[in-house]
């Protein structure tokens, strides 16, 4: 497989993010485009390979895979915004796209936690995405669900560094109403009639299998739920997981 580093810039903002070919096959191939949850702010286990790895497994299959940092993450550029992480999604979507290698017909997002509602929101309006999977995705965002006051959220991004200007957010209204607006269970419905993949591990910590459950019961036809068993919030060290979403995507795509 080839192993491109790639960069797009969304509304001033630089983001990074690295493209996994296949070996040439001559014809246009099915893509992948894996969206990262939000940082935990945990310190990094030294056997975790991360999402490289991930989209090595799914190149190997045969899908063109994309991996990028939203917006605040890695080494692009900007702060936290869950509104911005649809941007930076669509952008994606969009250099995806572009490349002639990408059958444009054949194109799945598969999000994981914060990245599953994003991908869930913008596949619901964007028709250029064929086929979605999602990850330990929450039905609604904690921050604003529970009720919980935005000033310790934020306090907490700012110290793992994902939000990194002082005066960021400009208004912390609009910016805590994004996470209302996305909340996927007011839109997983309008994925259809393109199939739906959700995958819950039970031994979630941060996202309830009730949250799983909500989602499946609102979505429509195609849609398939798997739990994973032992499965913990971070599905991609899951290998039972990670395989049967393969095994999923292999027969969509067929």
């Amino acid at each position: 497989m080839e192993k491109r580093r790639v960069s797009f810039v969304v509304e001033g903002i630089d983001i990074a993010g690295e493209l996994y070919l296949p070996q040439d096959s001559g014809r246009a191939l099915p893509s992948l485009c894996i969206c990262h949850g939000i940082p935990s702010g945990k310190p990094a286990d030294p056997n975790d390979g991360g999402y490289p790895l991930l989209a090595e497994k799914f190149c190997a299959a045969g899908f063109i895979a994309l991996i990028f940092g939203f917006r605040g993450t890695g080494v692009s550029g900007g702060n936290f915004d869950i509104m911005g992480w649809v941007r930076d999604l669509e952008a994606a979507i969009d250099y995806l796209c572009s490349r002639p290698e990408v059958d444009k017909t054949n194109l799945c997002l598969m999000g994981f936690s914060g990245g599953a509602a994003v991908s869930a929101y913008v596949a619901a309006r964007d028709p250029r995405v064929s086929k979605v999977i999602l990850c330990a995705c929450p039905a609604e965002f904690r921050l604003v669900a529970d009720n919980q006051g935005w000033q310790p959220s934020v306090d907490h991004f700012r110290r793992i560094g994902i939000i990194r200007d002082k005066d960021f957010p400009p208004s912390m209204e609009d910016w805590l109403e994004g996470f209302r607006h996305v909340a996927p269970l007011q839109w997983i419905d309008k994925i259809a009639p393109r199939p739906l993949l959700l995958l819950q591990g039970t031994e979630d910590d941060l996202v309830e299998a009730s949250q799983t459950w909500r989602l499946f019961d609102k979505a429509k036809e195609p849609k398939e739920v798997a739990f994973i068993e032992g499965g913990e919030h971070k599905l991609r060290l899951s290998e039972k997981a990670m395989d049967t979403a393969l095994k999923w995507l292999k027969q969509q795509s067929s």
